[in-house]
């Protein structure tokens, strides 16, 4: 087994007239994550995961926040195409071990929607993907939205 392990990052100001979406769903809430494309930090985080796990740079390097063309693009397009890219070398998910941190929403009620939303986006079954919320402990923090991801997979030979 050639076993690889990534670690990905991702924050967004929360802003009023934005959505908000977390692992591809949208959340209702009156707050949305200010960003060039929709903003999903969980995705993102993945993202960048991913690609730290295969050697091949970052989000940024893929996808450029100064590229017209993915003006308000939904993440869950970007990790699309991003996986469907024939120079990304062909490797098999091992999990996800995610965490979002934020003070609101509360991420309870919407978990097993991310899970299967990541499950189906991803091809990873479900029982592999955790996720964690945690908020900001006690810092009256309203107007921000973070996510790590860490990402284990195997390098197909």
């Amino acid at each position: 087994m050639n076993i690889r392990v990534g670690q990905g990052y991702d924050s967004h100001a929360l802003v009023p007239n934005r959505a908000l979406y977390i692992g591809g769903i949208e959340i209702e809430h009156h707050l949305g994550a200010l960003g060039h494309s929709d903003g999903d930090c969980l995705l993102h985080a993945i993202t960048d995961s991913l690609l730290g796990a295969l050697g091949k740079g970052d989000i940024g390097l893929w996808f450029p926040d100064h590229d017209p063309s993915l003006k308000n693009i939904r993440s869950t397009e970007l990790i699309k195409r991003m996986l469907a890219d024939p120079t990304l070398p062909k490797f098999q998910w091992i999990n996800l071990d995610l965490t979002v941190f934020l003070n609101a929403p509360k991420m309870k009620p919407h978990r097993d929607a991310i899970i299967e939303s990541l499950s189906n986006l991803l091809g990873l079954e479900s029982g592999r993907i955790n996720l964690k919320a945690k908020t900001l402990e006690g810092m009256q923090v309203t107007d921000l939205i973070m996510a790590s991801a860490t990402c284990l997979i195997n390098l197909d030979g």
